[in-house]
């Protein structure tokens, strides 16, 4: 198999337009990898278990699924859901705590692995605390 290497300057706003016709799933995909390289960067010799668990932690709930949740939620909010859309909404809460409790595992584990308090963790993070939901 033939390699050829191509090097070539693209602006950054050319990588952005390119960025934003991708769809939502490939959006979250690369933004998956950015965030692993940008992770990468940071700390160049981390450990590979570490490298993974920044990763795992950087991996945002889908679009479409945040954007429904929200939706839902400010129709309960506002006294103005149907039952169909209420019982949707207690899945779509599933989902979230479900991907909250993963990175905050993943979080618990990072801390125990720099022996850091998990607060020191976040705030090294640029991971605010959550308002709780009243």
């Amino acid at each position: 198999m033939t390699v050829l290497q191509v090097n070539s300057a693209i602006e950054l706003d050319q990588v952005l337009k390119g960025v934003e016709k991708l769809d939502t799933p490939e959006l979250e995909q690369f933004f998956s990898q950015v965030a692993f390289l940008l992770a990468r960067r940071k700390a160049p010799s981390i450990p590979q278990r570490e490298a993974v668990l920044l990763q795992q932690i950087s991996i945002p709930l889908p679009a479409d699924t945040l954007a429904e949740y929200q939706e839902l939620s400010q129709k309960l909010h506002d006294d103005n859901i149907t039952p169909d859309e209420h019982e949707r909404l207690l899945s779509l809460i599933d989902t979230v705590e479900l991907a909250d409790a993963e990175r905050m595992q993943h979080l618990f584990e990072l801390a125990q692995l720099r022996k850091l308090p998990l607060d020191t963790l976040m705030q090294q993070l640029g991971i605010q605390t959550p308002v709780p939901h009243v």
